[in-house]
């Protein structure tokens, strides 16, 4: 289990310098149960971020034992509406998929997750894309009609979702 103590020392230096980290505002880590592979996040939107700004989503990252080989995986647990997040509250995003050859070709390998990739990059580029969703093949196919086809009724939906974030335990 060599491979897998290493990756905890990662992670463990890896969440203390996005602790003391002030760069970057509106993102708060912790481990869940004090498991170095498992983090619960917060994520304060701010207001620049147009549609989902003021919302406070509570998140989990699950890394793998073979991180950083492998991408962790990303799941709201505060309910969101969004193209690019399942139901289920997972994130798909692109720098999230394993570094492989995209068999449906939407992805170029690029795109996906790699080595250099750590925490921070991955929460930085799921903040852009709740500005920006990727319409092209969403996980959520209700929001990504609505992105397209009905933008009031996506914004009413995701100021909703802001709305109950407020509440959400």
């Amino acid at each position: 289990m060599a491979g897998s103590s290493a990756a905890a020392g990662l992670l463990a230096r890896q969440l203390k310098q996005m602790q003391n980290d002030k760069d970057i505002p509106g993102i708060s880590c912790g481990l869940v149960d004090n498991n170095v592979f498992e983090w619960e996040i917060m994520l304060m939107i701010s207001d620049d971020i147009k549609l989902y700004g003021g919302g406070f989503f509570k998140a989990r990252l699950s890394f793998p034992p073979e991180y950083p080989l492998l991408p962790p995986k990303m799941r709201f647990e505060t309910p969101i509406f969004h193209p690019n997040i399942y139901l289920n509250g997972e994130v798909c995003i692109s720098i999230l998929h394993p570094p492989e050859e995209d068999k449906y070709g939407y992805e170029q390998a690029s795109e996906r997750w790699s080595p250099v990739q750590n925490p921070e990059s991955i929460l930085l580029s799921v903040i852009s894309m709740l500005s920006s969703p990727n319409d092209e093949s969403p996980a959520n196919v209700e929001a990504g009609a609505l992105w397209r086809d009905n933008m009031a009724e996506f914004k009413k939906r995701v100021r909703k979702c802001v709305r109950d974030s407020l509440d959400f335990e």
